[in-house]
């Protein structure tokens, strides 16, 4: 299979469908291989390559650069037609929109290529210790969260 109109179809598929079902706000969403190759053919791409077009869909990496998991896949059994659709599931919520109505999804949080993988690392890194650094405040700090975790308090022991 010829590379680069794989990553072809998963930068359409990002494009027409991935990123607007996640800033939607969507938890589930599907893409048909019939549709996506309509607007394939539209930049060129070969007529009736739906092998392609499909493990192209389903392959790990690009689920993993997506946060997605494939719920389900509808066709036939080979997975490999026309009539494939392929239905994901966001199985990275850090990618979703906040319910405060803040953004918090920009278009280059969904295009890792934009990043290298350090600065990618640190990003997640902070919305990690953010996170830590509110629980742990709700606790009363490190040393009484530390205490809860134990289930005892050291003053009395």
């Amino acid at each position: 299979m010829n590379h680069g109109l794989s990553d072809q179809v998963r930068a359409v598929a990002v494009e027409k469908y991935i990123q607007p079902a996640i800033l939607a706000g969507k938890l589930q969403f599907s893409v048909s291989v019939r549709d996506l190759m309509r607007h394939l053919q539209s930049d060129g791409f070969p007529e009736r390559n739906w092998p392609q077009v499909c493990t192209a869909l389903q392959k790990q990496t690009f689920l993993r650069e997506n946060g997605l998991k494939i719920a389900s896949i509808d066709g036939p059994p080979k997975k490999q037609s026309s009539t494939v659709v392929v239905r994901y599931q966001v199985a990275n919520r850090a990618l979703m929109p906040a319910k405060t109505g803040e953004v918090g999804l920009e278009r280059a949080d969904l295009d890792s290529s934009a990043e290298t993988p350090s600065e990618r690392a640190y990003r997640l890194t902070e919305k990690l210790r953010g996170l830590l650094k509110e629980e742990l405040a709700e606790y009363g700090g490190g040393e009484a969260f530390l205490r809860w975790v134990r289930g005892y308090d050291e003053d009395e022991a």
